[in-house]
């Protein structure tokens, strides 16, 4: 597969077999997203893997109960921010778009290792960050759901290329 073959078959997966992810498999999608560059390399990122089941359930259940989904993932990913106060000479703060590089090379290598992946903003924070004991100066940015998948939903339309793209100025 080639990595836009990758990119095409990527979807979000809302639905997983019970079947748990293979240390192997999980060590090269791990190694993927550590390979994501991040603003001038700080690396400022930490990635809690949850695959204890209690803690998993508890953490859904505190902090994203309207997703019910996740509890059939065999992990959850907490993607963490170390230092959420740097802001990039653009204005930017870095952290939202270092942890999105991670976790983009993070779901397209679960893609080639045949698992799913869900991206999950739609979480509270604190509660979340009570239930994995995140110290309170570190930001949990977003949450993924990974395993095999029990159903891959249809691909999403999307605008077409002339729509997004222009050459030049605006």
């Amino acid at each position: 597969m080639t990595v836009i073959e990758e990119i095409v078959a990527r979807r979000s997966v809302r639905e997983y077999a019970v079947r748990p992810v293979e240390e192997e498999k999980l060590a090269r999608v791990l190694e993927a997203g550590r390979l994501a560059p991040t603003a001038r390399n700080q690396q400022g990122w930490r990635i809690l893997v949850v695959t204890d089941p209690a803690l998993k359930e508890r953490l859904i259940d505190e902090a994203s109960p309207h997703q019910p989904f996740l509890k059939q993932a065999p992990l959850l990913l907490a993607a963490c921010a170390l230092n959420p106060s740097y802001v990039m000479r653009c204005g930017h703060p870095a952290y939202l778009i270092d942890l999105a590089i991670v976790l983009d090379h993070i779901s397209l290598q679960a893609v080639r290792e045949g698992l799913g992946t869900c991206w999950i903003g739609s979480f509270d924070e604190e509660k979340a960050k009570s239930v994995l004991r995140v110290p309170e100066a570190v930001r949990i940015v977003e949450l993924m759901s990974l395993g095999y998948p029990g159903r891959l939903p249809a691909a999403r339309e999307r605008k077409p290329v002339e729509e997004l793209y222009r050459r030049g100025a605006w």
